[in-house]
């Protein structure tokens, strides 16, 4: 049957049958190659294969049906002209006319093979590149996809936007991974109470609701921080959650310090502010401060009166 439908191409087109036999051989190849990528995805969703799990076949798949596919047509179509190709020479002038006339292109495949071997992110990571920020969603071969975060949102949540990144920006930019090696950020939270506070009891309140909301984080940190000490130079003497003291123009700054995960930065947040504000609401001796303008009256506060000189 497949020869008769050669011989019938042949007869309408004229092509000859050495062609239309290494068209054929390259379709049915071609065809073969999905069909076995297609049974894969389908085994895939059969068997119920987690999100990422079934994320990453479906790019390896993609990946290795492709290479095979030119592996194949290469083979095929390679003594087409009645001889062996002079290999060296055929790559020669493919390399050189690729590199003038695909510069961005060949950039951007080195950018993925880069991204492929040294795996500074992979799909589910949260990165910075140069001032994008967001959590990678896909990997292609010319660019990387991430949900951004930040921007006008506050606490680096998701604005829902998609932003769509070159690889090759992976060598001209400066990366930032929230999620490589030490998986936590340090986080913090100031609070600023007026100079007539209790200052230190307000600082041991905060001291006490930092240590509620972080311990158990501290505990995980910990391990997290000796696994990445053997790739990266990290050393945190302190894990645990801490309260600073400083003196700003309109009162006594409090500010607490502590780990969390990046993706829980506002929750916690929120969770602690809560936390301060009830509190705080059941102590008269402790007031938020905020920009006031002070009189001063010398006769009221027993002090010398201040001589103006003429």
């Amino acid at each position: 049957m497949l020869a008769s439908l050669e011989k019938w191409i042949h007869d309408f087109t004229g092509i000859p049958d050495y062609y239309i036999g290494k068209s054929t051989s390259t379709f049915l190849t071609i065809a073969l190659i999905l069909f076995i990528r297609w049974y894969v995805l389908k085994l895939t969703h059969k068997y119920k294969v987690n999100v990422r799990t079934k994320y990453k076949i479906n790019k390896a798949s993609t990946y290795t049906a492709t290479l095979l596919i030119a592996i194949f047509s290469f083979s095929i179509w390679r003594n087409s002209s009645g001889k062996d190709w002079d290999i060296s020479t055929y790559f020669g002038l493919l390399s050189a006319g690729l590199a003038v006339a695909m510069k961005d292109l060949l950039v951007n495949m080195a950018g993925w093979l880069f991204i492929m071997w040294k795996r500074p992110f992979e799909v589910g990571d949260r990165v910075q590149i140069g001032e994008q920020k967001g959590d990678v969603v896909d990997q292609r071969l010319f660019m990387f996809t991430l949900l951004e975060i930040g921007n006008w949102v506050d606490a680096e949540q998701s604005t829902g936007r998609i932003i769509h990144i070159p690889n090759g920006r992976i060598f001209s930019e400066t990366l930032a991974s929230y999620s490589k090696g030490f998986e936590y950020i340090w986080n913090e939270i100031p609070v600023l109470i007026t100079f007539e506070s209790d200052w230190k009891e307000a600082k041991q309140i905060l001291v006490n609701i930092s240590k509620e909301k972080g311990t158990q984080l501290t505990k995980s940190a910990e391990n997290k921080v000796r696994n990445a000490s053997k790739r990266f130079m990290i050393f945190y003497n302190n894990l645990t959650p801490i309260v600073y003291t400083s003196v700003k123009e309109n009162g006594v700054m409090l500010t607490i310090r502590y780990l969390t995960e990046p993706r829980k930065r506002r929750n916690t947040e929120q969770e602690i502010w809560e936390e301060v504000l009830t509190k705080f609401s059941v102590h008269n001796n402790i007031d938020f401060a905020y920009p006031t303008t002070r009189f001063f009256n010398n006769s009221l506060e027993n002090k010398k009166a201040t001589h103006v000189c003429e």
